[in-house]
């Protein structure tokens, strides 16, 4: 599990979701509580950002027992326009190395 950062900086390269989606990349099971402790955001925050992800497409939830299992779509293109032409395996491969 990653750790928050001990002094919250101003600001952060990737968003709230970005982060949520290395979690998921670096574990397929990670509980919701562990995902809102490493981000640094409420476990509300992260079954929203899950819902938008799931929406988008860039993920699927699988319930396994009590469990949830996150698969990601690596195919899904990045949405901003500045990152036309890549996807969502591409930055989780590149960041989460």
């Amino acid at each position: 599990m990653i750790e928050p950062p001990q002094t919250p900086a101003a600001w952060s390269l990737l968003s709230n979701h970005g982060h949520v989606l290395l979690c998921i990349a670096r574990d397929s099971n990670v509980r919701v509580r562990e995902i809102a402790r490493s981000v640094g955001i409420t476990e509300r925050a992260v079954h929203r950002i899950l819902g938008e992800l799931e929406e988008a497409g860039v993920i699927a939830r699988t319930r396994q027992g009590r469990r949830t299992h996150y698969q990601i779509n690596e195919q899904i293109p990045l949405r901003h326009p500045i990152e036309a032409g890549h996807s969502v395996g591409e930055l989780v491969r590149l960041v989460g190395s």
